[in-house]
């Protein structure tokens, strides 16, 4: 059964962009007396790792003896001290995204000394004690409106730069000169031979997407699948889809939340979903899956997270996915014990993200006046933010891509060795 569609989160919607500076440090009449070349200073001393340049309001230049990869043009005061507070990622993304910060030079170059530049302590607890104060409320009914804020776009807006199949999750290359479509393909498939699937096996999905995924395993597996999720414009797509193909008799498309899945399968699978749980919903994610799960079942996630527990920045919280958080693999692993699930396998894509993201990044780019016009200059910049983001991250190792392979704890059918997953 659906939901009756639930009031949006208070996060600022993408499309409400160019936005107010976001006051989180506020310019007294004091503090903007002071000189900007002195804040400029304390800026550039806060992060004496990243080789960037500033040209301060006014026109002054400093930073040039780092021999920058890039240089920020600053508009004016209230802009600079923005940057000087623990939410200063968050005030730099919605500077950028006005307009009120220009970058001169390697965006991309820049992003990633950012977040491969060491944090203090001292700065690293205030960000992630700022950070966790975002309101995330993954409630059954509020996670439909997280959803919508990111997924529900617009299908048009998706298939400028997405793949053939519409997956908007982590690619799997094969080779490194594969394409997207290859690549993609390929990640669906590993996620089949992973779960070790049989013809007329059931299985369920939980967040699927435009449903690629589960009409890949109908249509490659012989499966019947049921695909759980509540994205308007997704679950559109994939029905039509499944119509179209012919496999509607075989994967059926639920408006539903993953809390309120019912039946039994053969065969559990997650991808891209358990960042959107949020940890303090794990515990009904577990239960889901325990009373789904046959004797005899085998589950995936595929979940993009850290090395250690830590929150998403500010402006990914607020601006892209409200309610999100990426576990550490501890976490996931926690997520299994209550219902005795052993873990059979996990692997790291993490540099198949990386690459994954740059034919994103590219495919956006090439499309970028498009986007513009239909949703604005500064949704450009922040979507461009956001990618390129992703990037620097996924390339520095602030995020991992986990795929985690688990079964029943007395169950015996489990594999005897991995050779089957790499066969051509």
């Amino acid at each position: 059964m659906g939901l009756a569609r639930q009031p949006e989160p208070h996060t600022t919607s993408l499309r409400e962009l160019p936005r107010q500076a976001t006051g989180d440090v506020g310019a007294s009449a004091s503090w903007s007396a002071l000189p900007a070349r002195a804040l400029g200073r304390v800026l550039l001393a806060s992060i004496p790792a990243v080789p960037v340049g500033m040209v301060l309001p006014g026109g002054d230049e400093i930073g040039a003896e780092r021999s920058p990869v890039a240089r920020l043009r600053i508009a004016d005061l209230r802009t600079l001290l923005g940057l000087l507070g623990p939410s200063s990622d968050l005030s730099f993304a919605d500077a950028y995204a006005d307009g009120r910060i220009e970058i001169d030079g390697d965006l991309q170059g820049l992003l990633e000394a950012v977040f491969a530049a060491p944090e203090d302590g001292w700065m690293r607890w205030l960000r992630g004690w700022w950070n966790a104060l975002a309101r995330r409320d993954n409630s059954i009914f509020r996670s439909r409106a997280n959803v919508h804020h990111h997924y529900d776009l617009g299908n048009d807006f998706y298939r400028l730069w997405l793949d053939r199949e519409m997956v908007y999750t982590c690619a799997y290359f094969r080779t490194p000169d594969a394409s997207l479509e290859e690549a993609q393909v390929a990640k669906m498939e590993h996620v089949a031979r992973k779960l070790r699937l049989r013809a007329d096996e059931r299985v369920i999905e939980a967040g699927c997407g435009w449903g690629s995924l589960a009409l890949h395993l109908a249509r490659r597996h012989g499966v019947r699948v049921r695909a759980f999720n509540v994205s308007t414009e997704q679950l559109a797509w994939a029905r039509e889809r499944a119509a179209r193909e012919g496999l509607a008799d075989r994967v059926e498309f639920v408006d539903d939340d993953y809390r309120n899945v019912t039946g039994r399968c053969d065969a559990f699978v997650s991808v891209g979903m358990l960042e959107h749980v949020g940890r303090e919903h794990y515990g009904d994610l577990a239960r889901v899956m325990d009373r789904t799960l046959a004797s005899h079942g085998r589950g995936l996630l595929h979940s993009i997270g850290r090395n250690r527990p830590r929150e998403f920045s500010l402006f990914v919280q607020r601006r892209i996915f409200p309610g999100a958080y990426p576990p550490a693999l501890r976490e996931i692993v926690a997520l299994l014990e209550p219902a005795d699930f052993s873990v059979l396998d996990v692997e790291n894509l993490r540099l198949h993200y990386d690459r994954t993201l740059q034919h994103w990044l590219a495919r956006f780019e090439s499309h970028r006046d498009e986007v513009a016009r239909r949703l604005g200059e500064p949704f450009v910049r922040t979507w461009r933010l956001y990618l390129a983001g992703s990037i620097a991250a996924f390339r520095t190792g602030a995020l991992q891509l986990f795929q985690v392979v688990f079964a029943r704890g007395r169950s015996n059918a489990v594999p005897w060795t991995r050779a089957d997953l790499y066969r051509p």
